[in-house]
């Protein structure tokens, strides 16, 4: 009887228990259990009672500073399913990538309603479109469409905000619920929580966005693109502070911050506690709260003494001065300051939890800033100090290289989401990460050419690897109807070179070639290309350029075997330059404010004519895939025009000067004949400069790089027996 009460006993304590673990939470609500719980909270004070404490704020003012609390987790994911409706979208899944493989990859811009509003930031990224090698005009023939609505601030509360984009954009026949379509935008949601609404439904659009949330972020789908000020520039842009070849010294401040504080909301967490990181000494971190219409209203105690420090120091000084760059996040993830910061060669040191960076997909920010949490702010200070002064160099030098390969125009931003978008759509063409995060960067190594890097010419340093010991001979034939003297001489001058592949004559002659047994009969192939009378034809990408090396040629052109062998040889120690013979520099014409070149003999220059220079093949398919064709067309319009734009694009690439050679004695200027097709230039010869002028307009600025050097072969004019010289030709008059 006593064992059977026991377990009764037991089993009643055992359900009591069980009862109060899994019901306890309703059971608590019945006033038996819930009334001495009760009048215990009650004998806690309350503290929103004024006698207990008093409130500091005014009588006018909300006690909760004016700022509504945050969305709860249920409003933030409704507006973000608002938002992201297709959340799942893939390039598999939400992009027709039929449509490109049938059409090639061009992009259409909606032509702007009439009298639509849109900024001028907007604006620039349409043109920067408009003056890609993917422009279309005829939606037809496009892969992918971009709305000439300003979709860039989404923020109602903004002047820029242009409303009812829904019904707009519902009522175009290509919309196709957002499917092949990418939309541009800067700034979205509005205070006080600034969630990444726009205001309307994307479907299934791609989205280039600044300030992108990772939680948000479609992994190879969506862009995540910088935020930039609207006086970005369209091309070209400032370059970096970092010069090339300049050993930077120790810089004055190891960490900086000078911005804006925010007293309450979103974003005012980390800004708050700057301020316990500043030692006055080699770590500056000033903050005010001088902003906002209404700031004295709202300013607590460290304000004025924060104001009176924050004057002292000039931003652009601390720019200039300082190792590393404190990157917080502000009312949204990205600022303005982390562009700055890229241009300065001041490490970005990121402080914005979740941001996902701009290009993330393709550019390795590890080698440029330092990424942090902004939980473990206070350890900043030491974790940069343990950085050493090699890898400081190198995150500087990476921040050179990201800002003037991406970053330093609008151009540059817009033209690198949509080679993004590209190698998704054909892998098989796409860009090896290295390429992106090594000079001269994915815009100008072109996949259409080759995925592998051992065939650029300016990686073969790099690689431990050598161009092939072969050149191609391209000849432009353009004023002859007949095999002249000269192109004969030409001929056989060159297929005597112990280098020489082969010879091509590209035939640009209204006539027709004469018959091979007219030909001169020598040991290397030649091949007859018949072109058109077009400037820029001479650099096409012909499928019969075997090697790595083409000798440009113009038929009038008067070279020697030893000066063609000494060019070569000279050019297999620089491949990713022009090496050549007829040069020019190029000048500042204040008087007319334009850019102008000249031929006269001078100790500087800065153009190699293709008249007689070796360079790379890659720099054909760079020519003609690269530059837009509208820029070929001005080229074909303008009188010798192809030679100062192929140097133009040779040192954007390699940011050198191209090398002159020695030659026996100066090559001579063309005829009238020959009406401005050949070498000499009628480019550089007369006013007005319009062709250098109106490239370097649309390059943004001056990429020419002036040099003093001219190679000669070591004996050159030594007082020795000329059977011990190498070249000895080269002195022969």
């Amino acid at each position: 009887m006593q064992t059977r009460t026991k377990y009764l006993f037991l089993t009643f304590l055992a359900s009591w228990l069980l009862l109060f673990l899994l019901g306890g939470a309703r059971l608590r609500r019945f006033p038996f259990f819930s009334g001495r719980r009760a009048e215990a909270r009650r004998s806690w004070p309350r503290w929103t009672e004024r006698s207990v404490l008093p409130s500091f704020a005014g009588a006018e003012e909300p006690q909760d500073g004016g700022v509504p609390l945050g969305p709860s987790p249920h409003a933030w994911r409704a507006a973000r399913r608002r938002v992201y409706r297709g959340s799942r979208c893939r390039m598999e899944t939400c992009f027709d990538a039929a449509r490109c493989a049938r059409r090639g990859f061009k992009v259409f811009v909606y032509p702007a309603a009439p009298g639509a509003a849109v900024s001028g930031t907007y604006l620039k990224i349409l043109a920067a479109i408009e003056r890609s090698r993917y422009y279309t005009a005829d939606p037809e023939a496009a892969c992918l469409f971009v709305l000439g609505i300003d979709t860039l601030d989404r923020d109602h509360l903004s002047p820029q905000y242009v409303p009812n984009v829904d019904e707009e954009i519902q009522g175009f026949s290509l919309w196709n619920g957002g499917r092949n379509h990418l939309i541009f935008n800067l700034y979205s949601g509005t205070w006080p929580n600034y969630t990444e609404e726009l205001g309307f439904d994307i479907g299934q659009a791609m989205l280039a966005k600044a300030s992108f949330y990772a939680e948000n972020f479609r992994p190879g789908f969506d862009v995540s693109i910088p935020l930039f000020p609207k006086d970005h520039p369209q091309s070209g842009g400032e370059p970096g502070w970092l010069y090339q070849h300049a050993l930077p010294p120790k810089r004055k401040y190891l960490l900086v911050f000078k911005g804006k504080r925010y007293l309450t909301g979103i974003g005012s967490g980390t800004r708050n506690a700057l301020h316990h990181i500043h030692n006055g000494q080699d770590i500056v971190s000033l903050t005010t709260c001088k902003h906002g219409k209404d700031w004295q209203r709202h300013k607590d105690a460290r304000c004025d003494r924060d104001n009176v420090d924050y004057d002292k120091f000039d931003y652009q000084e601390l720019l200039h001065n300082s190792t590393f760059c404190i990157i917080p996040r502000g009312r949204r993830l990205g600022s303005f300051r982390f562009l700055e910061a890229l241009q300065a060669a001041c490490i970005p040191v990121l402080l914005s939890d979740g941001w996902e960076l701009p290009f993330s997909e393709v550019l390795d920010w590890g080698r440029a800033a330092v990424v942090g949490s902004e939980r473990l702010l206070l350890q900043m200070p030491s974790a940069v100090r343990r950085i050493g002064p090699e890898r400081v160099l190198a995150f500087q030098q990476q921040t050179q290289f990201l800002w003037d390969a991406y970053f330093s125009s609008v151009d540059k931003i817009v033209h690198t989401t949509l080679e993004i978008i590209k190698d998704r759509l054909f892998p098989h063409r796409s860009r090896a990460r290295f390429f992106w995060n090594a000079l001269p960067g994915g815009l100008l190594t072109l996949p259409d050419f080759s995925t592998r890097s051992g065939d650029f010419p300016f990686y073969y340093l790099q690689q431990g690897s050598s161009p092939s010991n072969k050149f191609t001979a391209l000849i432009r034939a353009s004023a002859s109807t007949s095999l002249s003297q000269p192109i004969l001489r030409l001929i056989q001058a060159v297929s005597r070179s112990q280098y020489c592949d082969q010879i091509l004559v590209l035939w640009s002659c209204e006539k027709l070639p004469p018959p091979p047994e007219k030909w001169p009969q020598i040991t290397v192939p030649v091949t007859i290309i018949h072109g058109r009378p077009r400037l820029s034809e001479r650099f096409l990408p012909f499928p019969e350029i075997r090697t790595d090396a083409v000798l440009s040629l113009d038929e009038d052109t008067s070279l020697s075997t030893s000066e063609v062998d000494f060019a070569f040889v000279v050019w297999r120690s620089f491949p990713e330059r022009i090496v050549g013979f007829p040069a020019r520099s190029h000048f500042w014409d204040a008087a007319r404010q334009r850019w102008g070149c000249t031929a006269a003999g001078a100790n500087e220059l800065s153009m190699v004519l293709t008249a007689a220079a070796v360079y790379h093949r890659y720099y054909h398919s760079l020519f003609t895939h690269y530059l837009p064709p509208a820029l070929r067309e001005l080229v074909d319009r303008l009188a010798a025009c192809e030679d100062v734009l192929m140097n133009l694009l040779v040192a954007a690439v390699t940011k050198l000067p191209p090398i002159k050679v020695t030659q026996r004695k100066e090559l001579r200027e063309p005829g009238e004949q020959q009406v401005k097709a050949a070498a000499g230039g009628a480019a550089c010869s007369s006013p007005p400069h319009d062709c250098l002028d109106q490239l370097v307009g649309w390059f943004g600025y001056m990429p020419l790089v002036s040099s003093q050097l001219r190679l000669d072969p070591v004996l050159f004019k030594d007082q020795v027996s000329i059977l011990r010289k190498k070249y000895r030709h080269l002195e022969k008059p």
